[in-house]
């Protein structure tokens, strides 16, 4: 039962539930070929952009770095009902969570016709957004 008791308290400790990588004053994440009310024929290219810290995969342990998550369709981070929990755990994956823990810095989007939003937002090593957070404004397109 100690064994159990002493897991529990390293997992909740540890910084992967902390949410407190910092990040540099004046970090900006951003879309590189897309601007608000663009439209598009899908699949597209989404081009990410990054100026005061760099790109490293998740897992890297490495100060002013992080990876991309693109929020598809879904309220501005910090105004969604599970932005509390994502914002101490980390960004989860689904249909509106999409992870380029890689490092990668573009992907080919294929979204259906008609109004979507999209904002970009930065992950520590371990997915969870930065303190403050690093992310884009939120933009809306249309997929043609």
């Amino acid at each position: 039962m100690r064994a159990i008791a002493a897991l529990l308290v390293f997992i909740l400790c540890s910084p992967v539930f902390a949410g407190d990588t910092p990040a540099p004053d004046g970090a900006k994440v951003y879309f590189i070929n897309l601007n608000d009310g663009d439209s598009v024929t899908s699949p597209f290219v989404v081009q990410f952009g990054l100026s005061g810290m760099g790109v490293a995969p998740a897992g890297t342990e490495k100060d002013n770095t992080g990876h991309h998550h693109i929020f598809i369709d879904r309220p501005p981070l910090g105004e969604g009902a599970e932005d509390a929990d994502l914002l101490e755990n980390g960004v989860f994956t689904d249909d509106n969570h999409r992870h380029f823990g890689g490092g990668q810095t573009e992907v080919m989007l294929d979204l259906p016709s008609g109004t979507h939003t999209l904002q970009l937002v930065l992950g520590d090593q371990f997915h969870v957004p930065h303190n403050p957070p690093v992310a884009s404004d939120v933009i809306t397109i249309t997929v043609e």
